[in-house]
């Protein structure tokens, strides 16, 4: 699915108890997947969110406390998302990161859990003395 659509979902995940979205929509210039739920609930996760919390072995780590610190994700977008059987959705991002699923359980608990987990990446940031500002060559006006 290119990332400017909107997708809908019937399907019912059998390895978890996670609501399943009846709605996926990303708004590209706000930079927020939107998740609807039967419920009413509507959820909006900011990209840099979902990238810097990829379920990724390139991000978590290859096992115990090795989780990769991403660094100046601020910009990052999505260029296209897709679905992963019943039970998961494959984000592309524009920086190049299209690996890990995440699964309805990992984005219900990314969606209402959202600020805890904001909260945490910030200080982790402030700790390794790292910024969300993308790197790259400053330029100056003459």
């Amino acid at each position: 699915m290119n990332a400017s659509n909107t997708h809908t979902s019937t399907h019912t995940p059998s390895n978890t108890d996670a609501p399943v979205p009846t709605r996926v929509h990303y708004h590209k210039q706000a930079r927020e997947l939107e998740l609807g739920y039967a419920s009413g609930d509507t959820y909006r996760l900011p990209v840099e969110l979902l990238r810097v919390y990829s379920p990724s072995a390139e991000v978590r780590g290859h096992g115990g406390d090795t989780a990769v610190l991403q660094v100046g994700k601020k910009d990052v977008g999505l260029q296209n998302i897709t679905q992963a059987g019943n039970y998961a959705l494959k984000l592309h991002f524009d920086d190049g990161h299209d690996s890990g699923l995440y699964s309805w359980n990992y984005l219900h608990d990314l969606a209402t859990h959202q600020h805890a987990y904001w909260n945490n990446y910030l200080e982790r940031l402030e700790a390794a003395g790292a910024s969300r500002e993308p790197a790259g060559i400053q330029f100056k006006q003459l």
